[in-house]
């Protein structure tokens, strides 16, 4: 009798941490999705789409744009984008990602890393720039949580400390 108890425990142990793990995730699958979004993204923001933009950060997200301080909100990173695409196009600027980024994904986060080249109106290279984002699953789709780019043009040199007497 101790024995089928014992049995009957061990079975009702392993039910409820099977009941308890999360689902399988296919790491190749989320790493392509995450490619196509980086890929729709480019596509949206050389579009001008600022809602399509904006719609691929999540409410909480932190976006750190070079030259200046961090955004944070989806709100906020959409009024950023609103200036920065009129600006692009205004001048002519269009911003070229690589393909060949790396993206990794560990259950329900993942991360992309990678280039991009600032091109003109007559499509020559004027800058390039690297970026690093990272993503967060929520409800089946990836979504940036944090998103920083910095440009590889060094910052101007700071003036000359004034002489003292």
């Amino acid at each position: 009798m101790i024995r089928f108890i014992r049995w009957t425990m061990l079975a009702a142990s392993v039910v409820v941490l099977a009941a308890c793990a999360k689902p399988a995730t296919d790491p190749a699958a989320d790493v392509a999705a995450i490619r196509a979004m980086n890929t729709a993204f480019s596509k949206a923001y050389v579009a001008g789409d600022i809602d399509a933009v904006a719609g691929y950060y999540a409410d909480d997200a932190v976006m750190s744009p070079p030259g200046m301080a961090a955004i944070g909100g989806r709100a906020a990173i959409r009024e950023y984008f609103t200036k920065d695409v009129a600006a692009a196009k205004e001048s002519g600027v269009t911003l070229v990602f690589a393909e060949d980024s790396d993206i990794g994904v560990t259950g329900d986060l993942g991360w992309q890393s990678g280039n991009v080249t600032v091109t003109d109106k007559a499509g020559a290279a004027i800058d390039h720039a690297k970026y690093l984002t990272v993503y967060r699953k929520t409800d089946g789709r990836w979504l940036m949580v944090r998103d920083m780019c910095n440009t590889d043009t060094p910052p101007a040199a700071l003036p000359a400390p004034a002489a003292t007497p």
